[in-house]
């Protein structure tokens, strides 16, 4: 993608530059350093759905065993991956994906998506350019599903289904989502590229 390209598909995204002197944001997207890993208790915590109106849990509520999945021990198992959104100097988002009996689970062969940005980055297209580029980099690695659970009020839904995610069960609060990837990723979606 041109950077032309980029800042129209920003641009048409009603994203503002966060600095408020620009109409884009200038991010990369690259894999997230073994060092890096502890970002990842930050932005699980940034993934824990809000409704709104309602007050935010506890930061400790991440050291949950069934939240502690997503982030103990990362990079250790096989199918751990992990990108970062960077902006502004700093790591402003990521998605990773790893194997786990998840409230998404679909298998044992179907990574599971977690992902989250600070709040002052989000809608403005960083999250989708996250998710087409790990299902990239999923797609390359072999994988041919991956799946996720999302909160049935949550906003990123409709973001979830636009890169090709489809509902597969549900529960009274949440969806399970699968994206079956029958071609490869690049064929279907233009995946970002740095500004």
């Amino acid at each position: 993608m041109s950077l032309r390209a980029a800042r129209a598909f920003l641009k048409n995204t009603d994203s503002t530059d966060v600095r408020g002197n620009m109409d884009y944001i200038n991010y990369i997207i690259r894999d997230i350093k073994e060092s890096e890993y502890g970002v990842l208790d930050d932005f699980l915590y940034e993934a824990i759905f809000v409704p709104e109106g309602a007050a935010a849990p506890p930061r400790d509520i991440i050291y949950k065993p069934e939240l502690q999945l997503y982030v103990a021990g990362f990079g250790k198992k096989p199918g751990d991956m992990a990108l970062a959104a960077e902006a502004d100097g700093r790591i402003v988002g990521a998605v990773w994906v790893r194997i786990m009996n998840d409230y998404g689970h679909i298998d044992d062969e179907t990574p599971s998506f977690a992902i989250s940005l600070y709040r002052e980055y989000r809608n403005k297209g960083i999250g989708t350019a996250l998710m087409r580029s790990m299902l990239d980099k999923l797609q390359k690695a072999g994988y041919a599903r991956s799946s996720l659970a999302v909160q049935k009020q949550n906003y990123a839904v409709k973001m979830y289904k636009a890169v090709g995610f489809e509902i597969v069960d549900e529960t009274d609060e949440e969806y399970i989502m699968l994206h079956t990837q029958a071609r490869p990723v690049k064929d279907q979606y233009p995946v970002a590229q740095p500004l």
